[in-house]
């Protein structure tokens, strides 16, 4: 697939249990919960790490506009996900489909693509340990 997305928290001085409300994208709606699974150096990519998160969107969640420093791939656990990046079309992926996002990309949309059913993403990311996982967009 040639589309890309994905959400995730933002890197700082990473921790297992990351506030909804920092990620909130209008009052009392809470964005979409990320746990960090991995967080590895690696040895054989100098100045590298990789991060590997999982996102569960409740029915009808989405992610605030953003964009990441570093490069990821997502593959739908579960549900339905709908994204969209700056230059491309919105796409709707379902469980088991997966999508490469470069790093720097603009991702404007990042939603569950369903007002009942939860949804769930894992994520793989490669970024310097100073990069941010997620950048938010400006207005």
């Amino acid at each position: 697939m040639n589309a890309l997305h994905f959400f995730a928290a933002p890197l700082v001085a990473l921790t297992l249990t990351v506030s909804a409300s920092a990620f909130a994208h209008e009052a009392g709606n809470p964005s979409e919960k990320v746990t960090v699974l991995q967080d590895q150096v690696l040895k054989n990519v100098p100045g590298k790490k990789a991060l590997m998160i999982e996102v569960d969107y409740k029915p009808g969640q989405a992610s605030i506009a953003h964009k990441h420093d570093g490069t990821a791939m997502a593959y739908v656990l579960e549900g339905a996900v709908t994204s969209q990046v700056k230059g491309e079309k919105e796409v709707t992926y379902k469980a088991g489909e997966y999508w490469y996002e470069a790093a720097g990309s603009e991702h404007l949309v990042s939603k569950n693509a369903s007002a009942t059913k939860p949804a769930k993403l894992l994520v793989f990311m490669v970024l310097s340990p100073d990069e941010q996982v997620l950048v938010p967009l400006k207005n």
